[in-house]
């Protein structure tokens, strides 16, 4: 998983002018996962800077849809304080608590850790951050991710696509294909590697030279958070 500290997923630029100024924020864990039954638990954010800075903090449910994250604004988990400032060197510890429990499946959530910019001054830029963290509420019963490739060609483009129907998300990482003679195809572009319980979510993929045949099988490697994936993968018709 991702390493100890978490550093802005997002930068945001605001103001305009000839100067910039910026502070970071770190927080721990990066990834908050609620075992079955837990309804609380906590993260905390650091201010290594040599200034004050204040932070806004809000909840939204994290779908999947087509090749989509969706994020949208939730009151399912209870945050404080949603509001903070932080001195130099000092830490704020967030509270969160879970409303409802998860029930047949993963209950997935994206904390945002927004920096509010300090006062406008003139001919300074203030560079202000977004950190992203997701929430995992690991449903009563006993759960493991389920996850089925394919290959898709969808306008001229291939595709590594897997469907999740297992009720856990899972991480796929350092995806290679490789052709019947001998190419090894990689990942297009940076793509989240979550898969989300009930989703589907398509890799795009480089193809060095002309793509391989829809008839082709083509060998696929990669690393789950279960382990290595070692199989063959062939194509289906892109719906």
């Amino acid at each position: 998983m991702a390493a100890a500290n978490a550093v802005a997923a997002i930068l945001l630029v605001l103001l305009t002018g000839t100067a910039a100024r910026g502070q970071g924020l770190s927080v721990v864990p990066v990834n908050v996962f609620l075992s079955p039954g837990q309804r609380a638990t906590s993260l905390t954010v650091t201010n290594p800077g040599n200034s004050e800075t204040a932070i806004q903090i809000r909840v939204y449910a994290w779908n999947q849809k087509g090749d989509d994250d969706q994020l949208t604004a939730s009151d399912a988990i209870l945050l404080s304080p949603p509001l903070a400032r932080i001195a130099p060197g000092a830490k704020q510890v967030v509270r969160l608590i879970l409303r409802q429990p998860a029930r047949d499946r993963e209950a997935t959530y994206r904390i945002l850790i927004d920096q509010i910019p300090p006062p406008a001054e003139p001919g300074v830029v203030h560079i202000v951050l977004r950190l992203s963290i997701p929430i995992f509420a690991q449903p009563a019963t006993r759960a493991l991710a389920h996850v089925q490739f394919h290959l898709e060609q969808d306008a001229g483009k291939l595709f590594l696509v897997g469907i999740n129907d297992g009720p856990l998300h899972d991480v796929i990482r350092d995806i290679v294909l490789t052709t019947s003679d001998g190419r090894k195809l990689k990942e297009e572009s940076s793509t989240s590697p979550y898969i989300l319980a009930g989703s589907t979510r398509r890799w795009p993929i480089a193809a060095q030279g002309s793509l391989p045949l829809p008839s082709e099988t083509l060998q696929l490697t990669a690393r789950a958070d279960a382990g290595a994936i070692e199989q063959q993968v062939r194509f289906v018709p892109a719906p």
